[in-house]
């Protein structure tokens, strides 16, 4: 993934170390058998197999048979190409994940098992789903075709009846200024029809490789021609379990256009934008994994994810070579087990985590505060502001990390290392409150350099340090009144920092300004003609300046994961399902209106739902598992199942 993304004619790898399957691995499992039993193997890769530590068959058989009675079998399989992969089927013996695998160079854990169900379908065969999409119209353009396909989308572009000598250029773009400008455009194409015409099947000829584009302009030599353009549409097949429905239409297309703009970003990972980056980086999957909680619950491309962002020990820079998104990688981790409840995967990934805390505590100035590398990256956000020195949003993320790593540590027995985490946690947040703390401001400021700290007052490290309850009851109504709802603190222009900023306006009871946002800003671009949410928004840009950035005339994406975070806002606060205990156990139901006048949706919980139905007069709830409580505020007298809760809230068991 990480190689396909491509830049105007070229490719365009990512500049960051890149891990690979281990390409020599051992996979063992024990069997006791009544009596003998003939086994099928088929297997990405050769291989040796030992009975109870005998190199009894190195000939690579598909078929053999084993004896009766208990015994081990060991695999030694070695793929250097793809993804070294067995499958085993027998009356009783057969692959799965109880089977153990290891590298040689680590402790063995349970093997990876997924859809892959028989000998015909090897792992390295794996492809997303395509469907035929046709464009919506078309249109000449100085002579030649624009093609509209009605809204962003992502795959092959395929010609059908395609005759004739000479050349093709194909723009893409996700805007009809973009498709349009073939020495601006991000993604192009330069064709032979010649070499077009040999490789196609059945008259049609798909291109190669996959792009994003709303819009195609496609000039052609005079002697080119083709009976129609088509395209096969690329995609996870995820199932859409949330729904959300109000009183405003227009809150109700911005849900409905979140759930495809973070489809779009959900892939074999998630991405964080389909045109330019087509990367995973660590800072946009976190808030992808949160949105998919509310939405999809795909549990499969989260846990890919994760493994792939952390990738392989040694460590020598940080996750996509940045800092913060070293320390969001912790913080996901946590998120994922709140939400599914998987103490397996944690343990898996516990090793890793271990040396990528160790990693980053070594990393601390005098004072005990953590700071960037030279050879790495302190982003926070795209903002006019300077990360030298110590940061403090990064101390925050810091101590969430050592937070997630102690729980992680309890869980699975290690007390000690429970303890330390969690007493360096308690140390890092006391510290960064003391020495970023500015009482007149009334707000955590920026960052600190060589002891000194600067003036710079911004929202970053105030709304994480109340998202993750750091801050006193005083504090808290400081920071409200003096940087969230202060104009004169610099505005967040990112969807990326807007999700953690009215997260953090909800949680302070100002739901109704947040809904109001996300008519402004969100609205904003589907007044511009948006399909999908965008990487960035500026309301008070104008015509085609809306589409550049990063010094590109169209280097913006319009189709961002970042972008999608309304699914998120509306699911946990609005309809308002978020969990108290791993998996949902228990959960919490705690909807706002928000000044609407009735809304109604449902939100995945594991393998169920809860169902919420909000007006100004009732609350209707309806769940399917775990130990659910209704939170709500009233003034006037509660019913005998209330449980008064506090001040004018009250709960009801559901």
């Amino acid at each position: 993934m990480a190689v396909k993304r491509t830049a105007r004619k070229g490719a365009y790898p990512s500049y960051w170390r890149l891990d690979r399957h281990y390409s020599n691995i051992e996979f063992r499992f024990t069997y006791d058998l009544p009596q003998e039993e003939s086994i099928r193997i088929a297997a990405e890769g050769i291989f040796a197999l030992y009975l109870d530590g005998k190199d009894n068959y190195r000939n690579n058989q598909s078929l053999i048979t084993l004896p009766a009675g208990k015994h081990e079998i060991s695999i030694s399989l070695f793929n250097d190409t793809e993804v070294p992969a067995l499958f085993i089927a027998g009356d009783h013996i057969c692959t799965s994940s109880s089977w153990e695998v290891r590298s040689y160079q680590n402790d063995w854990v349970n093997a990876g098992s997924w859809t892959f169900n028989s000998a015909s379908q090897p792992p390295s065969q794996f492809r997303l789903a395509l469907t035929p999409q046709e464009p919506i119209r078309s249109e000449l353009r100085d002579g030649f075709p624009l093609l509209d396909f009605g809204k962003e989308t992502f795959g092959y572009l395929r010609f059908h009846g395609l005759s004739g000598l000479g050349k093709l250029c194909i723009s893409y773009g996700e805007s009809i200024a973009e498709a349009l400008s073939p020495d601006e455009c991000v993604l192009i194409d330069e064709l032979d029809v010649t070499d077009m015409i040999a490789g196609a099947e059945e008259g049609s000829y798909t291109l190669k490789n996959a792009k994003a584009f709303r819009y195609v302009w496609i000039q052609a030599d005079a002697e080119v021609h083709w009976q129609t353009v088509s395209m096969l549409y690329e995609y996870v097949p995820v199932t859409y379990r949330s729904s959300f429905q109000c009183s405003d239409p227009k809150i109700n297309e911005i849900y409905e256009m979140s759930l495809y703009t973070l489809h779009l970003n959900t892939r074999e990972f998630f991405l964080d934008g389909i045109k330019r980056d087509r990367w995973v980086w660590s800072g946009d999957a976190y808030q992808a994994f949160l949105m998919n909680y509310y939405s999809f619950f795909d549990l499969d491309v989260t846990r890919r994810t994760l493994v792939a962002l952390r990738g392989k020990d040694p460590l020598t820079m940080h996750i996509n070579t940045i800092l913060d998104y070293s320390l969001y990688w912790f913080i996901s981790l946590y998120d994922y087990y709140m939400y599914t409840g998987d103490l397996d995967f944690i343990r898996v990934n516990y090793n890793r985590a271990v040396s990528l805390m160790d990693f980053c505590l070594k990393q601390r100035n005098e004072e005990g505060l953590i700071v960037g590398r030279p050879q790495d990256w302190v982003f926070v956000d795209w903002a006019d502001f300077s990360n030298e020195g110590a940061v403090s949003t990064e101390q925050i993320l810091l101590s969430r990390g050592l937070e997630a790593m102690s729980q992680f540590a309890g869980l699975l027995g290690d007390d000690e290392a429970s303890a330390s985490y969690g007493k360096l946690a308690e140390e890092i947040i006391a510290a960064t409150l003391h020495l970023f703390w500015d009482k007149d401001k009334g707000g955590l400021l920026h960052h600190r350099v060589d002891g000194e700290n600067l003036p710079e007052l911004t929202k970053h490290a105030n709304m994480f340090a109340m998202s993750y309850d750091y801050l006193s009851a005083e504090q808290r109504d400081s920071v409200i009144r003096n940087v969230m709802l202060n104009p004169q603190v610099p505005q967040i222009r990112t969807p990326y920092m807007r999700f953690h900023e009215l997260a953090v306006l909800c949680e302070s009871g100002q739901h109704e300004y947040v809904r109001n946002e996300m008519l402004s800003y969100w609205g904003g671009m589907i007044d511009l003609g948006a399909t999908t949410f965008w990487e960035e928004y500026d309301p008070t840009q104008t015509g085609d300046t809306h589409y550049g950035m990063y010094g590109m005339p169209y280097g913006k994406s319009l189709c961002h994961a970042w972008g999608a975070s309304p699914i998120y806002l509306l699911g946990k606060y609005f309809l308002g399902v978020k969990p108290c205990e791993p998996g949902y156990a228990a959960f919490i139901v705690e909807p706002h209106l928000g000044g609407l006048e009735w809304l109604k949706g449902a939100v995945p919980i594991a393998d169920g739902e809860v169902e919420v139905d909000m007006n100004e007069h009732r609350i209707r709830v309806r769940s399917t598992s775990g130990q659910g409580r209704l939170r709500y505020r009233t003034k006037g007298q509660p019913h005998e199942a209330v449980i008064p809760a506090d001040g004018e809230w009250m709960e009801i068991r559901l």
